[in-house]
Parts: C-alpha cells; sequence; structure tokens
C-alpha cells in the first residue's frame, strides 16, 4: 500500500453531520416532521419559519481544513453554531470524536468546548482592561491552570502569531489586524483539536487580511488542526480550503476540492461563483496532469504535483516534451502536458479533459 492510501486510510473522522436541519420557528418541530425531510425553503417561511440549515450531511477529518461559505442568510454562520452547540439543531446527528453533540450532559458540553474547540469570531470580543497576555491567558486561567503555567503558555501564543514585543499593551493601542492575532493566540492556548473560525477576518482592510490569510496558512502547516471556517467570500475559501462547502437557504449546494468546484461545478448557482476565477490562480498541477506513459520522453524539468499553475506555467511552456511531476517525496506522479497549461490560460470555460 501507498504511503499516501495509508494515510487516507489512518485519518479519523473528527466531525460528522448526518442530516443535519435547524429550522427558526415556534413549530419548527412539528413541520419539519410533516414535511419528512423534504423542506421547502419558501413554504416554510410562509408558515412563520426561517430554514437556517437543510439535511446538511458531511464530514471533516482529522487535520482538514473544511471551508463553509455562501451569501448573507445562506445558512454558514448558523451550521458552524450547530455544530459547535451554541445553536441547538432542530433535527438530525452530529459526532465530535464519535460521540454524540445533541446527547451530551451540559456539564460534558462544557469540558469538550474547554478542552477540545477552539473558537473565533469576526468580533474580536477581547477584554478591554487586560492586556495581550492576560487577554490570551485569560481561558488557561478559567480552566484552573496556574498563573505561571498560564502566562507561559500565553508567552508561547505571542511568539506563535508574530505579536513579540506588543505582550503589555492593551486591545486599545492594537491595530485591527494584531486584534484579531490576539484572537486567534487566545483560541490556540488552550490547543484545540477543533478550530471554529466564523468569519475571522471580514472586519479587517484588504491588505491586513491579505496578510492575516497568509498567518493563517502558515499556522494551520505548523499546527495541523481541523478546522471549520466560515466565510462568505470565495477568493479566500479557495485560497484556504482543503474542501469547500457552498451554502444556499440552508443547503450546502456542492462540498469538493477547491479544484473541482472550479473545474466542475455542480449547480448554476455555483457555477456563478466560479465563472470569473482565474483558473490559473487556483487550480494547482495536478488538476492538469496526466498519468505517466512509459511511451513519452520526458524533459529534465520536474514540478511539483502542489505547485499553482500560475507559478510555473512560463517553465512548463518553455519545455518541448511533458514535464515530470512529483509529490513531496520527489517521486513521479505523472506529467504535465502544454496544451492543458495552455487550455487553462487561454482557453474556455469547460473541462480540462
Amino acid at each position: 500500500m501507498s504511503s499516501l492510501a495509508e494515510a487516507t486510510q489512518t485519518k479519523q473522522s473528527v466531525i460528522q453531520c448526518d442530516s443535519v436541519y435547524k429550522i427558526f420557528g415556534e413549530n419548527a418541530k412539528k413541520m419539519l416532521q410533516s414535511a419528512n425531510g423534504n423542506v421547502d425553503a419558501k413554504s416554510f417561511q410562509e408558515a412563520g419559519c426561517i430554514v437556517g440549515v437543510n439535511n446538511a450531511s458531511f464530514e471533516v477529518q482529522e487535520g482538514d481544513l473544511l471551508v463553509v461559505m455562501g451569501l448573507s442568510g445562506s445558512g454558514k454562520s448558523t451550521l458552524l453554531r450547530c455544530i459547535s452547540r451554541l445553536t441547538d439543531a432542530t433535527a438530525g446527528n452530529i459526532f465530535i470524536d464519535g460521540e454524540d453533540l445533541l446527547a451530551m450532559s451540559n456539564k460534558k458540553l462544557i469540558e469538550l468546548r474547554r478542552n477540545k474547540m477552539g473558537m473565533v469570531f469576526q468580533s474580536f470580543a477581547l477584554l478591554p482592561h487586560k492586556t495581550v497576555l492576560e487577554n490570551i491567558a485569560f481561558p488557561l486561567q478559567v480552566k484552573g491552570s496556574s498563573t505561571g503555567d498560564s502566562i507561559k503558555r500565553a508567552k508561547d501564543m505571542v511568539d506563535l502569531v508574530g505579536l513579540d514585543g506588543r505582550e503589555n499593551y492593551f486591545p486599545r493601542e492594537l491595530s485591527g489586524g494584531q486584534q484579531q492575532r490576539v484572537g486567534i493566540a487566545r483560541s490556540l492556548a488552550v490547543e484545540p483539536d477543533i478550530w471554529f473560525l466564523d468569519e475571522p477576518f471580514s472586519a479587517l482592510d484588504p491588505l491586513i487580511r491579505k496578510e492575516m490569510q497568509d498567518e493563517f496558512l502558515r499556522l494551520q502547516g505548523v499546527l495541523n488542526k481541523t478546522i471549520l471556517f466560515v466565510t462568505h467570500d470565495f477568493d479566500e475559501a479557495l485560497r484556504l480550503a482543503d474542501r469547500i462547502a457552498i451554502m444556499k437557504e440552508g443547503i450546502i449546494e456542492q462540498l469538493d476540492t477547491p479544484a473541482n468546484i472550479v473545474l466542475n461545478p455542480a449547480t448554476e448557482y455555483v457555477r456563478k461563483f466560479t465563472e470569473d476565477v482565474p483558473r490559473e490562480k487556483v487550480l494547482k498541477i495536478e488538476s492538469v496532469m496526466d498519468p505517466i506513459d512509459s511511451s513519452e520522453e520526458l524533459s529534465d524539468l520536474q514540478v511539483s504535483k502542489d505547485a499553482i499553475i500560475e507559478t510555473v506555467a512560463e517553465v512548463v511552456l518553455n519545455q518541448q516534451k511533458p514535464v515530470a511531476v512529483t509529490d513531496s517525496n520527489n517521486k513521479v506522479v505523472g506529467v504535465v502536458h502544454r496544451s492543458h497549461v495552455i487550455k487553462v490560460l487561454f482557453g474556455s470555460r469547460g473541462p480540462l479533459k
């Protein structure tokens, strides 16, 4: 068995949602039962109910970053709140590490949140009378850690998010991006297995937002958390995600890799999100590579399967022969032909192959 196959098999499902519904309104449960799971948002609204999440089923595996995206009112934040049980689902099943979230007692739920979950929201929610260090140490002290231990851990988090030298600043003395870093450091201080982020960068200026995305990717590369990240920004979703769930009116329209969503949108709604995406800035070489053909003579050049097409397009196009594609272990796993790269850069919006 290949190392890739072994890694796939050993990955554990951390979050599992089975037919999750969240309907707001007095008659929500009664209407859902009478609908037999076939929920029409318009008819529910006419009856005084609002459909937040409509039959959501998916899994998030250990170390994966799932971005849930959609426009305002699509249900993305409601779904996150159901999975963290800040809101109780109307129906369905949610499992965290195999444990039934909806059956947990309040005591068990509090323990789960304190020890396994980290949360970051759009509002930074920093304590204005506490310094950076004190803000980060606060959740550890709530858990019962000693002052010395919590401050030591908080200092480590300050270094991790690049706020060294600002430990004793108050929130009012920080920029928006720096405040968001404090929020991220505070959520990481408890060493969560699962990280929930709800529009964490949407209040930031574009340049700071880009910096925070870079920082987020760096942190994930170091920490390898299981992440549910909510955003309304499709470019942000494409940049960050291992997989993307696109929601509309509470329904997950498509859940797939960024490349498959761009190349093969499942619905007209998803296609509208993808039509203006510059493919070369999103797709990796593995999206356009072909299987190895022993009869083909290859160029001396090799490119990584994880390279974004835009970054290697020029050197590939300068080769007369197909280029070998390698994995992280430098093993050749395919070849890329100039014609596929040309089609990404200049071709139609249809399938590449």
